[in-house]
């Protein structure tokens, strides 16, 4: 008997390409957005490392200087749970389009500050505008891909992150003797408008709107109560707040702690926290992958204690080396912990609400960069031993109860009929 002849309506190899052609689309798209969170973090962290420089060029007390670190960080908390709501009613696309642009202008403008004042100023509205292109990445994935597949895809961003953090702690510190801070503004801000002209071709993928109108304020407030009525959701914020605390009020202040303790200069500051960032760089795919494998219940415990103990080594009185190696742990101990998190609260909310919950968790990390800065700075008054301490026992205390309360965190059986 003679095998039939494949029909001529037969468009599956079509579809296959068509598939495979989107797949290219949504790496190059998410390669993409991972770059422009990437510049939004190097911006962020490359201000820490400057204090001592820039209180000294402003004429101010570093702990004043300090502020501009808070400011960028809680206005960026308080915008980001309105960017979430807007692109649930008008798109992702639009709205990170805006946040872009207006993350370019004020970044930029931050090169003419004559003041310590006009600097807070323009970091805080550089925090109102950049706020909208992570919580919706974030989103994006929690739309486009099952809970079992956004591991390897936050981990992609995550790493780009932690690029910049790496580049903006070092790099910044490093290029400002030469080309001076403002070059540094005005250079991350040509590299936004780059990425945004290669963003332009890929709006087409983005989802259409999932609401018709923007809600009332009682209705998003709703929202809010609902995701955290229940202990996943509190204890998830809980943690992506107090993680937050802790990495921002620690790592603010390692410019001043090398500078005081071991009387480095901007250049060597800049060499030292050169690790910061470099783990997750490297890492963070792996990471994603290991999560979608074996849940998250076993890595977020050991990432907790492993920046606990990296925050609590440096204490003593330690050769420069040896807060190089501390910082490499501290780092990589974020990266075990808050992309997790976002994995989870991507699985709090319905496909209607996903863009308010990830504003919801960008306000709350944010919020805790912004407190944790602050709070660190105040302890202070008491020198750099009583707040290490003080920061690495709480985080530590956190670790051994993030044992029983992630304990649920599994992977979750893929259903091979969907």
């Amino acid at each position: 008997m003679s095998e039939p002849k494949p029909s001529k309506f037969d468009f599956s190899h079509l579809e296959e390409a068509d598939y495979t052609l989107r797949m290219r689309q949504h790496d190059r798209l998410f390669g993409l957005l991972a770059i422009a969170a990437g510049l939004i973090f190097l911006q962020g962290y490359m201000i820490a490392p400057l204090i001592p420089r820039l209180a000294e060029i402003f004429n101010v007390s570093a702990r004043e200087m300090g502020f501009i670190v808070p400011a960028y960080m809680l206005a960026y908390a308080l915008a980001a749970l309105f960017y979430g709501i807007l692109s649930d009613r008008f798109g992702r696309w639009p709205v990170i389009q805006i946040s872009i642009v207006v993350f370019i202008a004020c970044t930029a403008l931050t090169a003419t500050a004559q003041t310590a004042a006009q600097m807070t100023f323009w970091r805080l509205l550089t925090g109102l505008g950049a706020s909208g292109v992570i919580p919706l990445t974030f989103a994006l994935i929690g739309d486009m891909f099952p809970y079992n597949q956004r591991g390897g895809k936050l981990g992609l961003v995550f790493a780009m992150m932690e690029g910049g953090m790496a580049a903006g702690s070092a790099g910044g510190a490093i290029l400002e003797p030469f080309i001076g801070w403002q070059l540094l503004f005005i250079g991350t801000a040509t590299a936004a408008v780059i990425v945004l002209w290669r963003l332009r071709r890929y709006g087409a993928l983005f989802d259409a709107p999932k609401v018709t109108k923007i809600p009332p304020v009682a209705t998003v407030f709703a929202g809010y109560r609902a995701v955290l009525s229940n202990f996943r959701g509190v204890r998830t914020y809980g943690y992506v707040l107090w993680n937050g605390i802790y990495h921002s009020g620690v790592y603010t202040w390692l410019g001043f702690y090398l500078s005081q303790r071991y009387e480095m200069n901007t250049f060597s500051i800049g060499l030292n926290i050169l690790g910061y960032g470099i783990p997750g760089l490297i890492f963070s795919p792996l990471i994603g992958k290991a999560v979608d494998r074996w849940g998250r219940r076993w890595l977020i415990p050991p990432g907790l204690a492993m920046a606990a103990i990296a925050g609590l080594t440096m204490v003593p009185f330690i050769p420069p080396l040896a807060v190089t190696m501390a910082i490499l742990v501290m780092s990589l101990g974020y990266d075990l912990t808050q992309p997790l998190f976002v994995g989870i609260v991507t699985d709090l909310a319905d496909e209607d609400t996903l863009g308010q919950t990830m504003g919801l968790k960008v306000f709350t990390l944010f919020t805790g960069f912004g407190i944790g800065s602050w709070l660190f700075g105040e302890v202070l008054h008491w020198g750099f031993e009583v707040a290490l301490v003080t920061f690495g026992v709480m985080q530590l205390v956190s670790a051994i109860a993030a044992i029983p309360l992630f304990g649920n965190e599994k992977p979750k059986p893929v259903n091979v009929g969907a």
